[in-house]
């Protein structure tokens, strides 16, 4: 299944200095390997039990390239790549959008599922470990954003784009705000009779939310061209959450602190880059009728990179994505000269 990134954030002037070169002018390509997923998890507070549906998603392999802050990446989950796990089968439609203009971290979420199978559960009560939901569907939407206080000295397109390379370590604060929605539900119920009883069970749920972040981020850079860089953002925001109970639908509205981390680790050369990432973001729902439950959304790589300088051919097609010929100011200079 295809899968889709997009980066549609451009930078107008060149940002290198003595932290950072940023390679604008070339185009970035490269080979990667990466898995998506949304998780449901699950926590019964009166009972003890602890539920994860985990989706089955593919390893998939993609191409993709980077111009002047514009990303566009495609992947296949190939069937060499992955066998039969005896999990079922999943649909989904899972796009990330993870973007890092000078100042700013954004990211957009917008998930589509449709089967998901048990992966996890804290008791050996058989025939749970395994079981397969195939209608059991997930949708959620949302998006975070924050300010990078030290965008001068620390260049996250360095770590997860490679179109640009961190020369010296250095960290930074950030804080924004993120707003989630989204809701699962199941042609029947979702969790097993013989773990829970009736009224301990449902067949759908769902929250929404907003609030503010705040984080720190670090890039480590050693033997002048590797790198590791790690990043974390606490969230509290308030809500509304629900489930539908056999009696009807619950709600209940609540403060909850939610957490979003992302790693990275690799090589950044002149022309080559090897690198692996990670990012994490959890989001917790209020606790209805003592249930905690959150949507767990992933997105794991490795990258093979490799920057040239494209040539007069490519260079006219690329001209469409470069705002810098576009500016008034620089018709005014062409026509001065």
């Amino acid at each position: 299944m295809g899968i889709f990134f997009l980066c549609p954030i451009r930078n107008v002037v060149a940002q290198d200095s003595t932290y950072y070169v940023d390679y604008k002018d070339q185009l970035t390509t490269r080979i990667y390997t990466s898995r998506k997923y949304t998780s449901i998890v699950v926590n019964d507070r009166v009972n003890d039990y602890r539920w994860r549906f985990e989706p089955n998603t593919t390893l998939n392999l993609g191409v993709g390239a980077t111009y002047n802050d514009l990303t566009l990446n495609l992947a296949v989950g190939f069937g060499f790549m992955n066998p039969d796990r005896g999990t079922g089968e999943s649909q989904w439609l899972d796009l990330q959008a993870h973007m890092y203009p000078k100042n700013f971290v954004i990211d957009l979420f917008g998930q589509f599922y449709r089967g998901y199978y048990v992966q996890n559960f804290n008791s050996d009560i058989p025939g749970i470990i395994g079981a397969i939901y195939p209608e059991l569907r997930l949708r959620m939407l949302g998006g975070n954003f924050q300010y990078l206080f030290s965008g001068d000295k620390l260049s996250l397109k360095a770590a997860f784009l490679q179109s640009a390379w961190q020369k010296k370590s250095a960290g930074s604060f950030l804080a924004g705000f993120e707003i989630y929605g989204g809701w699962a539900n199941n042609d029947g119920l979702m969790l097993s009779q013989e773990a829970v009883p009736i009224n301990r069970n449902f067949s759908g749920l769902g929250f929404f939310q907003l609030g503010p972040n705040a984080g720190y981020v670090h890039t480590l850079v050693f033997w002048k061209r590797f790198f590791i860089t790690g990043m974390v953002s606490a969230n509290l925001d308030l809500g509304r959450s629900f489930l539908d109970l056999e009696r009807g639908r619950e709600y209940l509205w609540g403060i909850q602190p939610n957490y979003f981390g992302r790693g990275f680790i690799g090589y950044n050369g002149p022309k080559w880059s090897l690198n692996a990432n990670y990012v994490r973001s959890y989001v917790r729902f209020s606790k209805v009728e003592d249930f905690n439950s959150a949507f767990v959304t992933g997105n794991y790589r490795i990258n093979f990179v490799y920057r040239f300088q494209p040539g007069p051919k490519l260079q006219k097609y690329l001209d469409y994505v470069d705002p810098e010929k576009y500016l008034p100011i620089n018709r005014k200079q062409k026509n001065k000269n």
